[in-house]
């Protein structure tokens, strides 16, 4: 009995591997997992990027936001100085988060850099107000000045009903969030397809604004005459940086910008160029500015 017991403990050892090779064989299947992570796709080039910053930048803000700066300014000189006031502003935000974007290359934008930098509850906190509260508010006022502007020519020259440019407003959303959720490369070709209608809009109102410039500059001639309302100025500064909101978007898909070192430096310049077209655009809009008082 005690000869087969020793012949069986001498078998099954011999079948049990050695721990220098357990060891092994461990190492090596944590290597084959960290190999197989998942990771995103680099499929933002330069012109889908340089789209991305354009479209966001120029959105509603810019058609809806003009009358609440020039109410709340005074006159159209202090408007126009609000609007290059806030364009400043802009283009050097957007140079700090292109710096942010470059050292840490994570997507997730103000939420990674408040986790690296300050922990996890305020950036759980930035967060959560984020999708509860300033998300919604944004998505909300951008579908109905969609809906409201695209509803119009139909109901000319009365004005859309409220029923019809809610309902519009929520099937827009519903696209954009299936699109969105099904393909990048679709996503990215939709937002070309808006950013070139964008600029071909700003380039119809610039050329109408410069024709009725040539014709009567009398709007400019006392452009700071009125009184100024210094406890309003807050109010037309907020409008101002609704309107160029959008230069920090770019961030939350980092991981997805093909050469980010190169790439997201220009397309952060086009910031510069979109803070001066708002400003010309703006300019040339202003020309009836008693219509808006």
């Amino acid at each position: 009995m005690e000869i087969g017991n020793m012949d069986a403990k001498q078998s099954l050892s011999s079948d049990l591997p050695e721990d220098g090779n357990i060891s092994a064989n461990l190492s090596s299947a944590n290597s084959e997992s960290c190999k197989e992570k998942v990771i995103l796709k680099k499929k933002v080039t330069l012109l889908r990027g340089i789209a991305f910053i354009t479209g966001t930048i120029i959105g509603s803000g810019i058609f809806i936001t003009p009358k609440g700066v020039l109410i709340n300014s005074g006159n159209m000189g202090m408007s126009l100085v609000v609007w290059a006031v806030c364009g400043i502003f802009s283009f050097f935000g957007a140079l700090c988060y292109a710096e942010l974007g470059t050292c840490i290359k994570k997507s997730g934008g103000h939420y990674i850099y408040i986790l690296e930098i300050y922990g996890p509850l305020l950036a759980f906190l930035r967060v959560w107000v984020e999708l509860v509260v300033i998300r919604p508010a944004v998505m909300a006022v951008s579908s109905l000045a969609f809906a409201r502007y695209i509803l119009q020519p139909f109901f000319m020259p009365c004005t859309a009903p409220e029923p019809a440019i809610k309902i519009t407003a929520v099937l827009a959303m519903m696209i954009v969030f299936y699109v969105n959720s099904t393909s990048i490369t679709w996503t990215a070709r939709i937002q070309i397809l808006f950013t070139i209608v964008k600029l071909a809009t700003i380039v119809i109102i610039i050329i109408s604004g410069l024709f009725h410039l040539s014709k009567d500059s009398s709007n400019f001639a006392d452009a700071f005459a009125g009184d100024i309302n210094f406890g309003k100025l807050p109010l037309a500064v907020f409008s101002g940086m609704y309107a160029y909101a959008g230069w920090f978007y770019l961030n939350f898909v980092i991981e997805e910008v093909e050469n980010p070192e190169k790439n997201y430096a220009y397309c952060h310049m086009c910031v510069n160029g979109n803070c001066y077209l708002q400003l010309f655009v703006n300019k040339c809009g202003l020309l009836r500015c008693n219509d808006y008082r």
